[in-house]
C-alpha cells in the first residue's frame, strides 16, 4: 500500500514548527515528515527534529521551491530504501500549527485514485494584509493558460503523487511554484482537485516585511506565468 510522506519548507518558524509536524506525523496514512530548514536563523530545525521530523538543512535561504525540492529528493531516498512503490507527497506549510491535522481530506482522493494533485481550500479565511492583487494575477494566469478557475490559487498545502511532482519538474521559481504546479499539471492531462479544509496560518500583516514579502509574491508569480506565456503584457 502506498504511504504518504509530508513535506515541510521552513524558515524561521521554531515557534509553530513543533506543532505543525506533531499533527502531520498523526495523519492517517503517513509515515514519514520530512521538514527542509531553509536557511533558518533559529532553533526551527532543531524543534522540527525534537518533534519527530527528518530534518534537511539548506545553509542559505534557497526559497519555497528549492526547498519542496530538496524535501521531495529525501523521501525519494527513503522510498529507494524502503521498495515499493513511491509514497504521495503532502506539501504543509510551517506555519500551521496544530491546524495541519485537518489536513487528511487532501490526501484521501489521491490515495483513492481520484486525483492526481490536490489543493487546499480554507474554509476559514484569515486576513491576509491586502495581498490580493497576487492571488488575482495568479487565478487570471491560471484561467487564461487552462480554463480552470482555481479558488485560492496560492495555497500551499497540496498532496500530489510522485509522478504528478515529477512530471512538473522543474518548478517555478520562488513563490511561483504553486500557480506554476497547477499550470503545468492541468496541461499535462494530470486530474486536480479542490479539496475544503479547516486549516489556518499566520496572516501576513502590513508593515514593510510584509510589503517586501508580497513584491517577491508577485514578482515569482509573473516569472511563471510569463515562462508559460501565460500573462497579458
Amino acid at each position: 500500500m502506498t504511504g504518504t510522506a509530508v513535506i515541510i519548507p521552513a524558515k524561521d518558524e521554531a515557534d509553530r514548527i513543533g506543532a505543525t509536524v506533531a499533527a502531520g506525523r498523526a495523519l492517517p496514512g503517513v509515515d514519514l515528515v520530512v521538514v527542509v530548514d531553509d536557511g533558518s536563523a533559529d532553533r526551527t530545525g532543531r524543534v522540527a527534529r525534537a518533534a519527530g521530523a527528518r530534518v534537511v538543512r539548506h545553509s542559505r535561504n534557497r526559497g519555497k521551491a528549492a526547498a519542496m525540492e530538496s524535501g521531495a529528493e529525501v523521501v525519494r531516498l527513503f522510498d529507494e530504501e524502503r521498495g515499493g512503490p513511491p509514497r504521495h507527497l503532502l506539501f504543509l506549510d510551517a506555519d500551521l500549527g496544530e491546524t495541519a491535522h485537518t489536513a487528511a481530506p487532501l490526501i484521501e482522493p489521491v490515495a483513492a485514485g481520484e486525483a492526481d494533485m490536490t489543493i487546499a481550500v480554507f474554509v476559514t479565511r484569515v486576513k491576509l494584509g491586502g495581498h490580493g492583487f497576487v492571488v488575482r494575477l495568479a487565478r487570471d494566469g491560471i484561467e487564461r493558460a487552462t480554463g480552470w478557475t482555481p479558488t485560492q490559487p496560492l495555497n500551499g498545502q497540496r498532496c500530489l503523487t510522485r509522478a504528478a511532482f515529477e512530471a512538473a519538474r522543474p518548478l517555478a521559481r520562488g513563490f511561483g511554484v504553486e500557480t506554476g504546479l497547477t499550470i503545468d499539471l492541468l496541461r499535462r492531462g494530470f486530474r486536480v482537485r479542490e479539496v475544503e479544509v479547516e486549516m489556518s496560518h499566520r496572516a501576513t500583516g502590513t508593515d514593510w516585511r510584509a510589503q517586501l514579502h508580497r513584491t517577491r509574491q508577485f514578482r515569482d508569480v509573473a516569472r511563471a506565468l510569463l515562462a508559460r506565456r501565460a500573462l497579458h503584457v
